[in-house]
């Protein structure tokens, strides 16, 4: 098929990745974070891992996952409650931190793993996911998702690591400990309240 052709698809799908990848959410909210209290390069190593789990759930809901938690409702129940738990963690871990700015062992970051295990457990890739299938691919035309998920796969990786970058940002100009232990706070409590979006949706 013709670049031509492609063109008009393409651009909206696009317009959707960059919306639903850089929009705040969970993932986001620890990229920030990442930025702001490791190297730079371990919050990449968190991102790569939270695109490369957002494009195999895509591809899954694609497949027919999303209409599987119709019929296995145990299955939606797990994926809430472990959502939940795993968010109120992080959270946890945010209100840990004193507010000092030097950077913490890269040991103690989340790395690849917790990054494409979140993105199962995040509320907002599932449904970024089954409405951005829903609204732009055809069953009839196979292709169509694995176009969508060849853009999504550079505009979330890109989108991610630009909430890193702030963080980093954010640390290296922010000298006043309490300053960034007034961000962290924020930070737990806006992941808290994604918690709570995940027990009570």
């Amino acid at each position: 098929m013709s670049t031509s052709l492609l063109l008009p698809i393409m651009l909206p799908m696009s317009a959707f990745a960059l919306a639903a990848s850089i929009s705040p959410g969970p993932v986001n909210i620890v990229c920030l974070s990442s930025g702001t209290h490791y190297p730079i390069a371990q919050g990449l190593n968190f991102v790569t891992g939270a695109t490369l789990g957002f494009i195999a759930l895509f591809l899954c809901i694609g497949a027919g996952l999303y209409s599987l938690l119709n019929v296995l409702p145990l299955l939606e129940a797990f994926l809430r409650w472990a959502g939940l738990l795993f968010l109120l963690y992080l959270s946890y871990q945010l209100l840990q931190h004193d507010g000092r700015l030097q950077e913490r062992s890269a040991d103690n970051a989340p790395g690849f793993i917790a990054g494409a295990v979140m993105q199962w457990l995040n509320p907002k890739a599932w449904l970024a996911s089954a409405a951005g299938i829903a609204a732009y691919t055809s069953g009839s035309e196979p292709y169509q998702l694995w176009l969508f998920a060849a853009l999504y796969l550079p505009i979330c990786w890109l989108s991610l690591a630009s909430w890193v970058y702030a963080g980093a940002f954010l640390k290296r100009y922010i000298h006043r400990p309490f300053i960034l232990l007034t961000t962290n706070r924020i930070l737990a409590g806006c992941l808290a309240a994604s918690a709570l979006f995940l027990l009570f949706n």
